[in-house]
């Protein structure tokens, strides 16, 4: 069962992302500030788009846990599944590479990122609220729960036709208007803009990596309810579900997480390798 600490955790992150998603809308249709928001409105910028997938992961969740807590883990696979996937390979990811490149190119040069005259449209809370806070608030959740990864063909996959569909968003708004999303793009050539694009690809995929590496070392290998039909007959014969309970002393209504950090090592002698499990690991 998820704990209820969780469950109001997740409802109080849901309530505020939808409250920055509304108020910036708000914001928008203020005449007397400039238009930051033309030439493709709000859904041009990653920090906005990125507000909109948090919100999206957390009502998500807070779903999967209120049919957690009425209808059992069985009855709520897929959608557990599809939160899993949505944070590992678009919600991690993506709010740790706005935290990280807004606040490296800010201290660099902001006039590259975000100009100064910004600073009298945007309150100085909003701004930490959009590219600050957003980081801390993905850690915790790496650390309050464990999330299925798939194999890391499929998620870095994701990962790159996500980032193709950006760029190619802000290439075609450049071309329909003549202008740039943001200011450093200005200053690139197009042999530079396709090593700034080609690395920032780079460093996301890199995050990804990060965040299985964080995942594996707080809980372990972990298994979804939706793998365990399927993964049952890939386990050894001295294995059997029955055995979850020794095997995982961190069990939660989302994963059975093997090998945590602090529990007994020798388990890892029973658990199959990724690679040999069905499917190349994609249950993993």
């Amino acid at each position: 069962m998820t704990k209820t600490s969780t469950c109001i955790y997740h409802f109080l992150v849901l309530s505020w992302y939808t409250f920055l998603n509304y108020y910036i809308s708000q914001e928008g249709k203020d005449e007397v500030k400039p238009k930051i928001l033309a030439n493709g409105a709000r859904w041009k910028y990653m920090t906005l788009l990125n507000l909109l997938l948090q919100t999206i992961f957390y009502g998500v969740t807070c779903l999967d846990d209120v049919l957690k807590r009425t209808k059992g883990g069985k009855d709520v696979k897929f959608l557990t599944a599809f939160r899993d996937l949505l944070f590992t390979t678009l919600a991690f990811p993506v709010s740790t590479f706005v935290f990280l490149a807004f606040w490296i190119l800010f201290l660099y040069n902001r006039d590259l990122i975000y100009p100064k005259v910004l600073d009298t449209v945007i309150p100085v809370w909003l701004n930490h609220a959009m590219h600050t806070f957003i980081f801390p608030i993905t850690l915790a959740e790496v650390v309050l729960r464990p999330h299925s990864y798939p194999s890391k063909k499929t998620g870095l996959t994701l990962l790159a036709a996500a980032s193709i569909a950006y760029i190619s968003r802000i290439l075609w708004l450049y071309f329909e208007t003549g202008t740039w999303v943001y200011p450093v793009f200005a200053k690139l050539s197009p042999l530079g803009l396709a090593a700034f694009f080609s690395l920032s690809y780079v460093f996301i995929a890199s995050i990804y990596l990060l965040g299985e590496k964080l995942n594996h070392w707080k809980w372990g290998q972990c298994i979804s309810f939706l793998a365990t039909d399927a993964l049952l007959p890939c386990l050894p014969l001295p294995f059997t579900w029955k055995q979850k309970e020794k095997l995982a002393a961190n069990r939660s209504n989302d994963a059975y997480c093997l090998c945590p950090k602090y529990s007994d090592r020798s388990c890892q002698e029973v658990l199959p390798r990724q690679e040999d499990s069905v499917g190349g690991g994609a249950l993993f």
